[in-house]
């Protein structure tokens, strides 16, 4: 039911196909002899959204991100907004100004159009150094919080009991040397990075690299002091 397979359905039904039912539960394809050429705008990344508003609220940044779609990130904002956070909505962008310390919320994962799960990590990283305690639950996939050790070589105070990750801010995390464990894990560890004071090293960027394009040189942009190792 995810927006993305609604996209992906639309373009392929422009190029000769015939699916219905993307959106609901059911999907029905009907196959067809062949597809034909077509031109398609494709939707913009609500995961990669998130992530750089997640960068912004974390670092106590502001910003503006264009080419968005609001109401696929809602629960998103919501949460974000929580925190502290101060968002401006239009139609051609969103606008955050993130407070001086963020507090801490609660986070529970749930199919579209609930809390995306491939924000879990990345939200979770930030609440490391939100005033209070934040409680994460994950419902939808297991295994998802490979990063959560990662994080805690960086200081974070975490403690995980089945599907739930009980986060106790801290003021800061310290710099380390860390390891990507899979795509939104990296991320997180990337906004770490960007939390630390110091030099902070992560390792298997593979995976990162599957799912953002050029990350390092926007976060750049932006004011990040990022180098990509040759190796």
């Amino acid at each position: 039911m995810e927006p993305e397979i609604i996209d992906l359905s639309n373009f392929l039904n422009k190029m000769g196909a015939k699916i219905e039912g993307a959106g609901t539960n059911i999907i029905k394809i009907t196959g067809v002899k062949n597809l034909k050429e077509a031109g398609y705008r494709i939707m913009p990344d609500r995961i990669e959204t998130g992530t750089f508003l997640c960068m912004f609220a974390a670092t106590g940044g502001n910003g503006k991100l264009i080419n968005t779609n609001i109401e696929h990130i809602r629960p998103l904002i919501s949460k974000l907004e929580e925190t502290g956070c101060d968002i401006q909505l239009n139609d051609k962008y969103i606008e955050i100004n993130a407070p001086r310390k963020l507090k801490a919320t609660n986070i529970e994962t749930m199919p579209y159009p609930g809390f995306p799960t491939d924000m879990q990590s990345i939200f979770s990283t930030m609440l490391c150094i939100a005033k209070g305690k934040s409680i994460v639950v994950e419902n939808i996939f297991e295994n998802r919080y490979k990063y959560a050790e990662e994080l805690k070589k960086m200081g974070a105070k975490l403690n995980i009991d089945n599907r739930t990750l009980f986060i106790d801010g801290i003021r800061h995390l310290k710099n380390n040397e860390v390891s990507a464990k899979d795509l939104r894990g990296g991320a997180a560890l990337v906004l770490a990075g960007l939390m630390t004071k110091g030099k902070t090293i992560v390792n298997n960027t593979q995976y990162i690299e599957r799912g953002y394009e050029k990350l390092d040189e926007k976060l750049n942009l932006l004011g990040a002091n990022i180098r990509k190792s040759k190796t």
